[in-house]
């Protein structure tokens, strides 16, 4: 019978903790969706969008082409239920097709519109993406999804420029209930500034390359929007007093009431989605237990109350020594150190300081080498990293520079190389 709700596992690295100075434990929640609407008997809901185009000059040929030829093949999939506003913007900003409904008519309608707009200009990707927000916003739908995806191949160099206020916005609007998924296009985008405002928007982030690749990007993003099934997921942590929380993934988390709350967003069918926590245990007697709760919240209950428990005891120094260690916890760690590491990487070396870049990379690879053991996985963690540090001691083309940033990102956040969603495999994929 298919799965119709969320499924939540948790597991710890170590057992035990010290009892004379305060240990670090990590812990893997790993999140699973439900199936399909179609199979699970549930109507899809509605998506209401916004494609906010970046047309500055630097988008003037085939981007812009391609630009719109992925909006009008990702209109198509969309339903009558279902909304869509498309917004473009250069220094000025335009509304090419206000939020409606996804008719055949309003479709051929928009299109029409966006075609008579072309590149030009410079980039005011802030309040253009705002517009978009906007337009989104005040359709509101309860049960849907409501994304902004904006599309850019520059810098914000007019209106809003600055990346953390961008970041606050798309914190802000996620919390009203607008994500943001971002699309960078080439070599001359600010990477940082898209990963940003896709994690704190609750969104997506997708690195492409090739401009011929535009098209295929922008509708697996729109597919995923309509195969979402779980809508507002928030990991909840509880734990005692003086025990620190970090989530160490790429999702926004606070501290709210005593409790740590991480908010992984939409879910897509099949999705598998980890989290990566940090634990800083106090002092305490050996023999004593303390421990966490870990439970799974969203927006339509499908989580079903899922909640886990897990305990550490405080042991003596050879205790802890010898103890045995979880090794897809310690995979699951190794990736988002990596992760990390290859973004650090790729700031250090596109500022000129390539024996920083290489030393982030080692030093991750020397520590994971350290407790590898012999398992493969872990062993090809610390090859890739090393072969990277090779790469990033000597000048590197920007888009190598963007293809590591991204990978990174893609690991640490549990998708695959091209951005899309990790989902499990099915039986008839296993068999193949």
């Amino acid at each position: 019978m298919p799965c119709r709700n969320l499924m939540l596992k948790a597991r710890t690295d170590r057992r035990y903790i010290r009892s004379t100075y305060r240990s670090n434990r990590f812990v893997l929640a790993e999140v699973n969706a439900p199936h399909a609407h179609e199979e699970t008997g549930r109507r899809r809901p509605p998506v209401n969008l916004a494609f906010v185009l970046d047309r500055s000059g630097s988008m003037s040929g085939e981007k812009i082409r391609l630009a719109k030829l992925a909006v009008e093949q990702s209109i198509a999939h969309l339903n009558s239920d279902d909304r869509f506003a498309i917004v473009v913007y250069d220094d000025k900003i335009d509304v090419a097709f206000p939020s409606a409904p996804a008719t055949p008519d309003n479709r051929k309608s928009a299109l029409r519109r966006l075609a008579l707009f072309d590149a030009r200009n410079q980039t005011n990707l802030g309040e253009g993406w705002l517009r978009g927000c906007e337009q989104v916003a005040m359709q509101l739908l309860e049960d849907g999804v409501n994304r902004c995806l904006l599309l850019t191949d520059g810098l914000a160099n007019v209106g809003i420029t600055d990346p953390n206020e961008l970041a606050r916005h798309a914190g802000e609007l996620r919390q009203r209930g607008v994500s943001t998924t971002t699309f960078g296009v080439g070599t001359d985008f600010n990477e940082q500034l898209l990963q940003a405002m896709a994690t704190f928007g609750g969104g997506n982030y997708y690195y492409i390359a090739d401009a011929a690749q535009i098209a295929d990007h922008v509708a697996s993003e729109v597919g995923e929007a309509l195969d979402v099934v779980a809508h507002d997921v928030v990991l909840e942590v509880t734990a005692p007093e003086g025990v620190s929380i970090e989530s160490l993934s790429p999702f926004p988390f606070e501290e709210r009431g005593g409790r740590t709350v991480i908010s992984l967003g939409a879910l897509v069918a099949e999705q598998v989605s980890q989290v990566v926590l940090r634990l800083n245990f106090p002092f305490g007697e050996i023999g004593r237990e303390t421990g966490v709760v870990v439970a799974l919240t969203d927006r339509d209950d499908i989580a079903d109350g899922a909640s886990t428990s897990l305990a550490w005891e405080y042991a003596d120094g050879k205790a802890n020594d010898i103890q045995p260690r979880d090794v897809e916890v310690d995979r699951a760690v190794a990736r988002v150190f990596a992760s990390r590491a290859q973004q650090e990487a790729t700031i250090h070396n596109r500022g000129g300081d390539y024996r920083g870049a290489a030393a982030a990379l080692a030093a991750v690879a020397k520590r994971i080498r350290a407790y590898a053991g012999t398992d493969a996985e872990l062993k090809l963690v610390v090859v890739e990293l090393e072969r990277d540090a090779a790469e990033v001691a000597a000048p590197m083309p920007a888009a190598s520079l963007k293809e590591m940033h991204f990978r990174g990102y893609a690991s640490a956040k549990m998708r695959m190389a091209d951005g899309t969603a990790m989902r499990r495999p099915r039986p008839e994929d296993k068999r193949t």
